[in-house]
């Protein structure tokens, strides 16, 4: 049930307000608010030692032990108002444990979440202390900021040894390099897989930082999609990573490996001049926009014969794939919009190095995948609906894989 507010009275208001001149006296450093939030406070305080002691200041004592106060001690809160001195009521028995304000607190609820906030968006900790000291007037030191991020880190291990669906119809796979200071400054992969789940919605199922890549790597985190309860995979979308293909069909060997065709003509036309790829990527788009396999075979050929000697390069590359790029023609035009680019991972990737430009380098690992979590939470809080053409797509799902749909 709802309780109702308690209105202020407007007497009050105009009594609070009589020497308001500009916005300062409100909610400047000395301003009324900041008064009334100390006086507020430290008058709830107050109440509640009364309930603990089950007497009011200056009452007769009316606890059986014969625990009275004995003064107060002083604490600094830090939030949106800036530092704000208290005073904490003591008592002789050292018992009251304050609610509104816990002990060793020192920092609104609130407080710690616009620090994951800012670091979230990518700030590093100097424009944070920055940010903060300009926004509230509050100094915060690295070590406090670092401490409230490290909470992170927990958060962070949980959510990827977290339970998954047991059938994922679509996963995408990609990655984004960024530089690590690991002794040295090195360039590391992480790798980021988002699975769409039945109901049509994205959801990030890992993240994870090579160390050493290859077959044996993507195998390690294919069995722990595995082991975290996905059973089935109708099909995985991957640009071009090496070993991944054999490692999925490994642990799935029912999934078809379907290469990014957005990312297979992207690569072509690094071969091309730029007066050129119109052109060329019109030709290519005959190729994977063909009704069947054997008509796409046909325009790689006339592909061939009309670009091999000048880039030759790029026939080679379609014809070694050839396996990874033909799977999307099994399947009717509802799925092959779903399935014909990892755009569903790009975008997440796009926003991950909007975040991490400003950065050199991260100062180690926990670094950056606490950053990358936070950013991951921010950006799925927006995925509020299926994607596109879902639920057509869902149907040829049933009726294409209705064994394994129903299994699930």
């Amino acid at each position: 049930m709802a309780v109702a507010k308690k209105a202020v009275p407007k007497e009050l208001l105009d009594s609070l307000l009589a020497d308001y001149r500009k916005p300062e006296d409100l909610i400047g450093e000395n301003g009324l608010l900041k008064q009334l939030t100390k006086l507020l406070v430290e008058k709830a305080l107050e109440a509640e030692m009364a309930d603990h002691l089950g007497h009011g200041k200056n009452e007769p004592v009316a606890n059986s032990t014969g625990n009275t106060r004995n003064g107060t001690s002083r604490k600094t809160l830090k939030g949106e108002f800036g530092e704000l001195p208290i005073e904490i009521p003591r008592d002789r028995h050292g018992t009251f444990e304050p609610q509104l304000i816990p002990k060793h607190q020192t920092r609104w609820t609130g407080f710690d979440d616009k620090i994951l906030s800012l670091y979230a968006r990518g700030m590093t900790v100097r424009e944070i202390q920055s940010h903060l000291q300009e926004m509230y007037g509050t100094e915060v030191s690295p070590t406090l900021i670092s401490s409230v991020t490290d909470a992170v880190i927990d958060e962070v291990k949980a959510w990827q040894a977290r339970p998954l669906d047991a059938l994922y119809p679509i996963v995408y796979l990609d990655c984004i390099h960024v530089k690590v200071r690991d002794g040295n400054v090195r360039v590391k992969a992480v790798y980021l897989a988002i699975g769409i789940n039945l109901a049509g919605e994205k959801e990030v199922l890992g993240l994870w930082i090579a160390q050493t890549e290859g077959a044996k790597f993507w195998l390690q985190v294919v069995t722990e999609l595995k082991n975290r309860g996905v059973q089935d995979i109708f099909i995985a979308c991957v640009d071009g990573l090496k070993g991944f293909p054999e490692a999925i069909e490994a642990v799935y060997p029912h999934a078809a490996v379907q290469l990014c065709i957005v990312h297979m003509v992207r690569h072509s036309l690094n071969y091309v001049s730029w007066k050129l790829r119109a052109e060329v990527a019109a030709d290519l788009k005959s190729i994977y926009t063909s009704a069947t396999a054997d008509e796409a075979e046909q325009r790689l050929g006339e592909f061939e014969a009309k670009w091999d000697d000048a880039y030759l390069p790029i026939s080679q590359s379609w014809r070694r794939n050839w396996s990874r790029i033909i799977p999307f023609f099994d399947y009717p035009p509802e799925i092959r919009k779903v399935i014909y680019t990892t755009n569903a991972i790009e975008s997440v990737n796009m926003s991950l190095r909007k975040i991490t430009k400003n950065r050199g380098s991260f100062p180690s690992e926990d670094a950056l995948l606490k950053l990358f979590y936070l950013a991951l939470s921010n950006i799925s809080q927006k995925w509020t609906m299926p994607i596109r053409d879902w639920k057509a797509a869902l149907t040829r799902f049933t009726i294409q894989f209705e064994d394994r749909m129903t299994q699930h």
